[in-house]
């Protein structure tokens, strides 16, 4: 792995400082570990090479993503704000580290290097993505982020069920699911398809079952809250029209995405679930 260093003196007092201020404030066991508060501070984009050219385009898009992660705030991209900071995105920036996605495949005959596709990985001091934030008049979400029970039906055609924790048709799913929450800090499980099917719990009638019912069952999918999704083909769209609801504080908030392949549908619901719990909203 090549990494280039920059300003990282510094850093680790400033992750102590955050982890005393809430062990002070009470909220030791609810707020995020040390290791979990360094992981927000760092975005992952793909570049092409590592020419300074390519690197700047890696370093907008990974600002975008710190400040979104940091937050939980999807809205910060479309802030108006943000063009000016893309346009210096670099000086945010306090260390950086490629890594070649083909590492330990040869380079082909005149293909060099500064083609390859390369994970940009950007790491950024806490004080100054705060900093960033506060000037877009958001705040960082450092509390632990609960876990999320995923109860969803799944309809294409004649092809319908509940997504569960073991059945091999939602493999790629699952999967999917997993990658969504990546970027966000998040994380989610699925319940047992015996948990369902003690609870008579179906893609027929999972659409219309109470959150609060839902959420009840979160701990027995080893998860703290539910998030509830259904999600139907579209052959009119060309793609799936997902429906998502969690709840939070006594109400529950629904949002939808049409016409997207699954992999979207996930992002977006989990893009919305940390929008929600973090405070800031409706999705």
């Amino acid at each position: 792995m090549q990494g280039i260093r920059f300003g990282v003196v510094g850093m680790l007092p400033r992750r102590l400082v955050v982890i005393a201020a809430l062990v002070a404030a009470g909220l030791i066991g609810q707020a995020a570990r040390a290791g979990d508060v360094d992981d927000l501070y760092r975005a992952t984009t793909i570049v092409t090479g590592q020419g300074e050219a390519n690197r700047k385009v890696g370093f907008r898009t990974c600002l975008d993503l710190v400040l979104v992660k940091v937050s939980g705030d999807q809205r910060l991209p479309g802030k108006p704000q943000m063009a000016a900071l893309r346009d210096d995105a670099g000086r945010f920036v306090a260390e950086y580290r490629y890594r070649d996605r083909m590492e330990g495949i040869p380079v082909h005959d005149e293909q060099g290097t500064h083609d390859r596709p390369h994970d940009l990985t950007c790491i950024y001091k806490p004080a100054v993505i705060d900093g960033v934030l506060d000037t877009l008049g958001s705040r960082p979400w450092l509390a632990a982020r609960p876990r999320l029970a995923v109860f969803l039906s799944v309809r294409q055609g004649e092809r319908h069920f509940a997504l569960d924790a073991e059945s091999e048709r939602g493999d790629l799913m699952r999967q999917s699911f997993i990658n969504a929450t990546a970027s966000l800090a998040m994380r989610t499980s699925f319940p047992a398809s015996s948990l369902l099917s003690t609870q008579k719990l179906d893609d027929t009638s999972l659409p219309t079952t109470e959150m609060t019912v839902l959420d009840r069952l979160a701990p027995q999918a080893r998860a703290d809250k539910a998030l509830a999704g259904n999600m139907v083909w579209s052959d009119k769209e060309l793609g799936w029209i997902a429906d998502w609801r969690l709840a939070m504080d006594g109400a529950t908030y629904r949002w939808q995405v049409r016409g997207v392949n699954f992999d979207e549908a996930f992002r977006v619901a989990i893009r919305g679930a940390s929008q929600i719990l973090s405070g800031n909203g409706q999705p």
